[in-house]
């Protein structure tokens, strides 16, 4: 009976990060950007959220993952993200992939998969099919038809 709480309660946690990640895609929305938040989280505490912004900086590396990377090591003052956890709506991209795999995160929750360009399964798996130096441990499907939801009704409306 205990064992089952403590699942409870981190799955109520792992919602509860997703739900920011998901706020920070909200923000990406309103400003015109494919809507993808991230937050990276340390020791229960969100050190960093960030949401996509290639449009308006004009920098094809403006992806809502690298955003949150860049804030999470200026707030630790290193690029070692170690016992960090990342939260992100979308699943990342091959480029987004290769910086978490870099920056040590440990674990990465993804709430929707993406058949076009992720790299964490849908296209190919930097996670798992290859022999880095480091593991990220991959866990999907957090709150996938909200975040699934967000990117239909944003794609809905530039058609």
């Amino acid at each position: 009976m205990k064992m089952h709480n403590v699942f409870r309660e981190m799955y109520n946690m792992n919602e509860f990060f997703m739900k920011k990640a998901l706020e920070e895609a909200q923000k990406a929305f309103e400003k015109d950007e494919v809507p993808v938040g991230a937050v990276i989280v340390r020791n229960g505490e969100i050190i960093a959220a960030a949401h996509n912004s290639r449009e308006l900086s004009k920098d094809a590396t403006a992806h809502a993952e690298m955003l949150a990377i860049r804030e999470a090591c200026e707030a630790l003052g290193g690029w070692r993200l170690l016992d960090c956890d990342m939260y992100v709506t979308l699943e990342p991209c091959s480029m987004c992939s290769g910086a978490i795999l870099q920056a040590r995160i440990e674990r990465l929750y993804i709430g929707t998969m993406d058949p076009k360009g992720g790299a964490a399964g849908s296209i190919l798996n930097l996670f798992e099919n290859y022999h880095f130096n480091h593991k990220t441990e991959v866990i999907k499907g957090i709150l996938e038809a909200e975040c699934s939801q967000i990117l239909k009704d944003f794609f809905k409306r530039k058609r």
